[in-house]
């Protein structure tokens, strides 16, 4: 077996803002396996900034890993603990490879063109008037739920976008979700969640900045609606950290990045804690290409869950690769008449 990486740059349609700053760009890379005239690919989604793995060494755990991979996707796994989003690419390459289509990695009625994902609409932070224009976008376009970035705008101003959602469509109508990416002051969390709560919002991800344990088990302990663990999750590797986790926050939801928790089974061992301890969770996408996306959707699927997902970031780029995904009234599809336009043999 032969196993080879490739850096690709995404670039952002227009400027994409969250409470960390505006991207423009994102760098991802990809695993190309070949044995027996076969290849298969995997996505290594790094965020920058976000992800855990963003280390000086990381092209040369990638080196390593396409050196090693005689050593199997189980072995590697195990090798590339700190490393989650290679951990994932390797899986992915490995499935891949293994599949008699490249792309088609978990046959389903998803894949097969005849049962949707629920996903949400996803606004990103800018003016009150762009956040404004892309609220009433997703509603036209027909989502149920939608997802506000909140926490880099004026908080007075973020309430009033939430004022106009609510004075337009109830809580039945749509479901509101925010996420303030780790946004606010312990000390004034509380303040703004009591403030938010008017808005019969559904939860919100993140409220303070990971790490500050006590702070979050202190707010999911008297939050007036759900709190949602996301980047708190980041670089907790071990089964026994991760329950250890939960048994301390006790959050209300948690919510899983494939490339952040190390791949199917590093969100496996998430999703069989979270439902041992009760907790809710669902499955979301950090950005990847259209390869990444496509294997986390046909997983996401077979998982059951029909609550919303995250997994409407396809159309985020210009250079992105046609595929079969496609949005349609706030559901995810698989469009077998649409074909992948990327080619593996040109890596």
């Amino acid at each position: 077996m032969k196993a080879t990486y490739h850096k690709y740059i995404l670039n952002f349609k227009r400027p994409s803002g969250t409470s960390r700053g505006v991207m423009t760009e994102k760098e991802t890379w990809f695993i190309v396996l070949e044995q027996d005239g076969k290849k298969g690919i995997g996505e290594c989604g790094i965020l920058r900034g976000l992800s855990i793995d963003d280390r000086p060494d990381y092209e040369e755990k990638l080196q390593w890993a396409c050196a090693n991979i005689h050593l199997g996707k189980d072995q590697l796994w195990e090798d590339l603990l700190e490393f989650p989003s290679i951990q994932f690419g390797v899986e992915m390459a490995f499935r891949s490879l293994a599949s008699e289509n490249p792309f088609l990695l978990f046959p389903s009625d998803f894949t097969k063109g005849t049962k949707s994902i629920p996903i949400n609409g996803l606004v990103w932070m800018g003016s009150a008037t762009f956040m404004k224009q892309q609220i009433e976008e997703k509603l036209a376009d027909g989502f149920r739920c939608v997802k506000l970035k909140i926490g880099a705008i004026d908080f007075d101003k973020e309430l009033q976008l939430l004022r106009y959602i609510r004075l337009h469509f109830t809580p039945e109508q749509v479901e509101i979700r925010v996420d303030a990416n780790g946004a606010f002051d312990s000390n004034e969390a509380l303040c703004k969640l009591n403030q938010l709560s008017e808005f019969e919002l559904h939860s919100i991800e993140q409220p303070i900045q990971k790490n500050n344990t006590d702070s979050m088990a202190g707010l999911c302990k008297i939050t007036p609606f759900p709190i949602a663990l996301d980047e708190e999750l980041i670089g907790v590797f071990t089964v026994a950290e991760k329950e250890n986790l939960l048994l301390k926050i006790k959050p209300q939801y948690i919510i899983l990045k494939p490339s952040f928790v190390g791949g199917f089974r590093g969100t496996q061992e998430w999703i069989t804690l979270a439902e041992k301890h009760n907790i809710g969770w669902w499955i979301t996408s950090a950005l990847e290409s259209n390869v990444g996306l496509n294997a986390i959707a046909q997983w996401t699927f077979l998982l059951n869950n029909s609550m919303p997902q995250g997994l409407g970031t396809g159309a985020l780029y210009t250079n992105n690769f046609d595929c079969p995904l496609q949005v349609s009234q706030g559901q995810l599809w698989y469009s077998n008449a649409l074909n992948w336009d990327l080619d593996i043999d040109t890596f």
